[in-house]
């Protein structure tokens, strides 16, 4: 069985989906209608950056949605049995198994990038990898850095790495004292905001504007959620996880585990970079997983695919 996952925020490279844009008429059909449907070059800034624009998050989130859905169209014949996003990666998921259509999930994940930044603007925040520390240590200490200001983990990756995120003054707190618990790594990231905490109220109490009014179709494979862990049950509970979702920690090795539990074999991660696959390899290293985001790996993938 196959399980198709999704990239989230990090994954982003400028020149991302450049040569499938120059190679398969179909990509080139995904890039330039989102340049269309969002009313400015977003395809300009995936090939070319610089590097500064891609990073904001604004334009991150819908670069990264864009390129896996590029992807997806070279991946028509696949037999997919399930699918998982990390973070924003969901609504790549969701529109992959048909529940959301290319032009609302674009229209929305556009919106969240907005609102994520503005919330990072409204509430400074930080976030920072943990490795080599137990869930259960990184608790305490996030309850031990509390004095400091808010901080909560954010991404359950895979054993032993986390990423918490809050107030810069929470995350270096969680970081000092990680340190002095023998952590293997304990390092603050650079981004634009404290993404999965009560920072981004901003963004949580806005995003249902967005989403309220997408009418969305019937799954036509399950697809798991970052809050829960688990197989989204149907189309009224999917609003209702995607808000929760932006305060919420990401579940991702759980659900990794869950989709094994129910008998997938193979991982494709379908879009930019190859984060998630060295992450399910920690995991359970005896599951096969392939990254493709270039027109070089996805051509080796289908050719392997038609010899066999």
């Amino acid at each position: 069985m196959i399980a198709l996952v999704f990239p989230g925020q990090g994954a982003q490279y400028v020149g991302m989906g450049k040569d499938l844009y120059e190679t398969y008429p179909e990509c080139k059909a995904i890039f330039d209608k989102a340049d269309e449907i969002l009313n400015y070059k977003l395809s300009e800034i995936c090939f070319n950056g610089p590097e500064e624009k891609l990073k904001q998050t604004e334009n991150t989130q819908p670069a990264l949605f864009v390129h896996s859905m590029a992807v997806l169209q070279l991946l028509k014949n696949i037999q997919v049995s399930a699918a998982a996003g990390h973070s924003l990666g969901e609504y790549s998921a969701l529109a992959a198994s048909g529940v959301m259509n290319f032009e609302d999930a674009l229209r929305v994940v556009r919106r969240r990038g907005e609102l994520m930044q503005e919330s990072g603007i409204r509430n400074p925040g930080t976030m920072a990898a943990i490795v080599g520390l137990s869930y259960e240590k990184l608790i305490e200490l996030c309850e031990a850095a509390k004095s400091e200001g808010i901080v909560q983990p954010a991404n359950l990756n895979s054993p032993g790495q986390v990423v918490v995120s809050g107030s810069v003054a929470g995350v270096r707190k969680v970081v000092e004292l990680a340190k002095a618990n023998g952590a293997k790594l304990a390092k603050e990231l650079v981004v634009s905001g404290a993404f999965h905490s009560p920072l981004m109220n901003y963004a949580y109490e806005n995003i249902a504007e967005k989403l309220e009014p997408i009418q969305m179709k019937e799954f036509n494979f399950p697809v798991y959620s970052n809050v829960s862990a688990e197989k989204i049950n149907d189309i009224l509970e999917t609003k209702k996880l995607l808000i929760e979702q932006i305060i919420s920690p990401v579940q991702w090795e759980k659900i990794i585990v869950n989709m094994i539990r129910d008998g997938i074999k193979t991982f494709i991660e379908a879009g930019s970079g190859k984060v998630l696959s060295g992450l399910i390899k920690r995991i359970d290293p005896s599951v096969e997983t392939i990254s493709l985001g270039t027109k070089v790996e996805i051509e080796k993938y289908l050719n392997d695919a038609k010899s066999n």
